[in-house]
């Protein structure tokens, strides 16, 4: 049987002020829940940046001083079927500034559901060859207000979002490769005009599509998993920042992020997991150099109502 739950927050970076919880899932690593298994845990983390990338031009800015994110989020996977996941999250948010006049905000942000499908498992010469498909939805929880970055606590745009995933596993060293394209929906400000490019009389904003591409690899045991990971989120299209003006919600902001995740097993009974990890922003653009830190527990609960405990190797040859 196969399960692990890895947060990263290395997944993507929606907004200038942190990487947004909708990919701090397992929907990025290939490990799957049994049939009636439901993993599920409180995740914190936080994250903060004094330094941004103002278009290519990297700057602080001291009317803002750091900001600094706290992220208080409930996760999920649940096991349809060994090869079908349903995976969730619904995440809190609060922002500070530790200078200036600017208030921070706090609220739910978006609600994110995933199915992730294994298509294919199979022995590939030495090791396991696994492909994955996914998708998923996300949607924001409340009225919270987009257009006052780098403060909002979220874009509220609803998204849709396609990822394949491969995944290579050589006795206890693997290496997983994904691809994502995530579909943005417009949103409505509360202004009645605004400029981008150009100026529209209008608060409707389109919001430019994205892509991310990322890779892990590492250490993977039934016991333990520790990877090191690295991301890349661009957006397809939106503008720079102007010059000490403030970002809007259709930005080019991408991102890139290197960091460490662990997952350690508690009980013998594989139940009570311990996640972890950070990461850091190496290269950006309208975006802040974040530095991002996490730890979760996990609790498994089997709704198969066997009489004994069952070990969940993770995949071997």
């Amino acid at each position: 049987m196969k399960y692990y739950v890895t947060i990263s927050l290395l997944s993507t970076l929606l907004i200038i002020i942190t990487p947004l919880l909708s990919n701090a899932q397992t929907d990025m690593d290939a490990i799957m829940m049994e049939k009636k298994q439901l993993c599920i845990g409180p995740m914190y983390s936080h994250s903060s940046w004094k330094n941004y990338w103002e278009g290519t031009l990297k700057r602080d800015n001291q009317n803002l001083g750091t900001i600094s994110t706290a992220a208080f989020a409930l996760m999920g996977a649940y096991g349809i079927t060994g090869k079908l996941n349903v995976l969730f999250n619904a995440p809190y948010i609060k922002t500070t500034a530790s200078a200036g006049t600017l208030h921070g905000m706090q609220g739910f942000q978006d609600l994110s559901l995933y199915l992730k499908w294994m298509l294919v498992e199979k022995q590939l010469g030495p090791g396991t060859f696994s492909l994955y498909t996914i998708g998923g939805v996300s949607f924001p929880l409340t009225n919270y207000v987009a257009d006052f970055l780098p403060l909002s606590i979220g874009l509220h745009s609803k998204t849709a979002s396609v990822r394949l995933m491969l995944d290579y596993q050589v006795s206890n060293i693997f290496a997983t490769g994904s691809a994502t394209y995530v579909l943005r929906d417009n949103i409505k400000i509360d202004r009645t005009s605004y400029y981008d490019t150009q100026l529209h009389l209008s608060n409707e904003v389109s919001m430019p599509n994205v892509s991310n591409l990322n890779f892990r690899a590492g250490y993977r045991s039934t016991k333990l998993i520790a990877e090191a990971v690295v991301n890349k989120w661009t957006t397809l299209g939106g503008f720079d920042i102007t010059r000490n003006n403030m970002p809007f919600p259709s930005n080019k902001m991408n991102a890139t992020t290197i960091g460490a995740n662990f997952k350690y097993v508690i009980t013998a009974n594989h139940n009570l997991l311990l996640v972890g990890g950070g990461n850091s922003t190496v290269a950006g653009r309208n975006a802040g150099q974040a530095t991002t830190f996490y730890g979760s527990v996990f609790y498994v609960f089997d709704f198969t109502h066997k009489t004994k405990s069952v070990n969940q190797p993770v995949k071997t040859n």
